[in-house]
């Protein structure tokens, strides 16, 4: 019952969260001019599934940047990596790196995974170092997945809180993530929120994914700590909108 509350109290500060932001956005309509913090910590949701009785969509994904000292990625520059290429890149128009965004290359594999790809995409897992054709060929042959990759993050609603506080492993985003995604894993646990049988993720190869519910990997065996929530709603209450 504990988690169970716990969990009800996290949706309903992402209730006043949404509130405080006037709504999640979604990254087709987003961009870098917009007054994003400089650091914070997001949260992807998936459409379709809700959480308990409520209407409110339920959380899939969960991230942040700059954990490793004197990193100065910003969360708009990590929320980038997901969305990948604009219609101004002359090559590949709304298409992306996957191997620069985790979510990105989760999501493309399990698109590989439903509809049977392998033969189309043979080099998706594979990092640079370990591929001995010419890098052009190979982006050119992944472009239709990472257009429908792009089409597919795109579109997921998403919300952020702002906390600006020095890069490293000990951060408050660092803590912030780790803890919000051990509450809201089914790994191990009693199931909250079931996924709905045609969630995407159900098709990853990673068993932590299809156990978790969600398209992390990190931390989603491990323990939470309540106090956590403490700190989320002070995140919460320091968010506005961009």
């Amino acid at each position: 019952m504990a988690r169970a509350d716990d969990v009800d109290r996290l949706y309903r500060l992402f209730d006043t969260l949404e509130r405080r932001v006037d709504g999640p956005r979604k990254l087709k309509h987003c961009t870098g001019y917009m007054d994003w913090p400089e650091r914070g910590v997001y949260f992807f949701l998936e459409p379709g599934e809700t959480h308990a009785d409520t209407d409110q969509h339920r959380v899939t994904r969960v991230g942040t940047h700059a954990v490793s000292q004197g990193s100065a990625t910003t969360l708009w520059d990590r929320l980038k990596q997901h969305y990948g290429t604009g219609d101004g890149s002359s090559a590949h128009p709304h298409g992306g790196n996957h191997r620069g965004s985790v979510y990105r290359h989760r999501v493309g594999e399990a698109f590989v995974e439903r509809h049977a790809l392998h033969e189309d995409y043979p080099s998706w897992d594979d990092r640079w170092a370990s591929i001995d054709r010419d890098r052009g060929a190979v982006r050119d042959e992944e472009y239709p997945l990472e257009r429908r990759v792009s089409a597919y993050v795109r579109d997921q609603p998403f919300l952020w809180v702002a906390v600006d506080d020095e890069p490293g492993p000990t951060s408050d985003r660092a803590y912030l993530e780790q803890n919000v995604i051990a509450l809201l894993s089914n790994v191990g646990a009693t199931t909250i929120d079931p996924r709905a049988d045609d969630w995407l993720g159900h098709h990853s190869r990673s068993p932590d994914i299809r156990s978790s519910g969600l398209w992390n990997v990190n931390h989603v065996e491990e323990s939470y700590d309540p106090a956590f929530l403490d700190r989320f709603e002070r995140a919460v209450d320091a968010t506005t909108p961009p």
